[in-house]
């Protein structure tokens, strides 16, 4: 499996476009030794020929742009976007469905909230109708049994029902059902490595923490090291457990779930412009690497 992060921040991305925080303003200045990043999305791949994006970033044209096996150039008009699933219906996950308009149809997975939201209160479904058919929706059931995508006919997908929180356009906003976000088990079918893709992540619940412990490779929510880090740094009221992200510090946070997780591979992606584990140099940034967490960025990739 190959597993290619196309972007890696929350959104607004790195530096933040209006943000003056002490990391965007540092990062602008070349004062922070730390790399830029875009509004996060993953592109999986069972032969590095056909890829499936997981989310579709405001950012996408860049991001497939700096990832020459999206443009293969087989044809006059050409990509290897062989299908699309949406974790969620936040603005920064699905806008850049948008910029696709010129390839579609696009098959996109996800659940019948989803589906509902972006049909209504961000219309994208019926707005892109107008473009050679459109979004095609697959439909994404919570029975936990595994679906399939033809293109990469050797991953198999299991959705798992997350607790986080719904866009602010959304009337399920803060009242969060299941199906208003998932995370995704991916597995290869031929070598049985797995990953588990949660990056808006609020609640690890004792089905999130037996997914997590199956599979292989982790990459997981890291929006913020502190619950109230928006309010610290002067730029939001909300706290991270409100918007539905669980952050790294503190107890029951990110950390303490993955303390004892010896066998996988831990990556947060996702990651807020706020969070000091963006600064290579912080005591925060060491902290995860004394514990084997990495930190996801732009054009990483991975291959279990």
């Amino acid at each position: 499996m190959h597993i290619r992060v196309l972007g890696s921040a929350a959104g607004g991305g790195f530096p933040q476009w209006n943000c003056n925080c002490r990391q965007c303003a540092a990062m602008r200045n070349g004062n922070l030794r730390a790399q830029r990043r875009t509004q996060s999305s993953i592109a999986l791949s069972d032969d590095g020929v056909e890829w499936v994006l997981c989310n579709a970033s405001p950012d996408i044209r860049a991001q497939l742009e700096s990832f020459p096996a999206m443009q293969p150039a087989r044809r006059l008009r050409d990509t290897a976007i062989a299908g699309v699933v949406l974790l969620d219906s936040q603005i920064d996950h699905c806008t850049g469905l948008l910029s696709l308009r010129e390839g579609c149809p696009h098959s996109v997975w996800c659940t019948e909230r989803v589906h509902e939201d972006l049909s209504r209160g961000f219309p994208l479904f019926t707005m892109l109708k107008h473009w050679n058919g459109g979004l095609q929706w697959q439909p994404i059931e919570l029975d936990r049994e595994p679906f399939s995508i033809a293109a990469c006919p050797h991953l198999q997908f299991r959705a798992i029902p997350l607790v986080s929180n719904a866009p602010p356009y959304s009337p399920n906003r803060g009242n969060p059902q299941p199906g208003d976000t998932i995370g995704l088990f991916i597995e290869d079918l031929r070598s049985g490595a797995s990953v588990f893709y949660a990056p808006g992540l609020g609640q690890v619940d004792a089905e999130v923490l037996s997914w997590m412990l199956r599979a292989d490779c982790l990459l997981l929510d890291g929006t913020l090291w502190r619950d109230d880090e928006m309010r610290v740094c002067e730029v939001g009221q909300h706290l991270g457990s409100e918007m539905g992200h669980l952050p790294q510090s503190g107890p029951g946070g990110m950390l303490d779930v993955l303390e004892g997780f010896n066998r996988q591979r831990k990556v947060l992606i996702h990651i807020n412009n706020t969070n000091p584990i963006l600064d290579e140099d912080s005591a925060e940034r060491a902290l995860l690497e004394r514990r084997g967490i990495e930190v996801a960025y732009d054009g990483m990739s991975i291959e279990l």
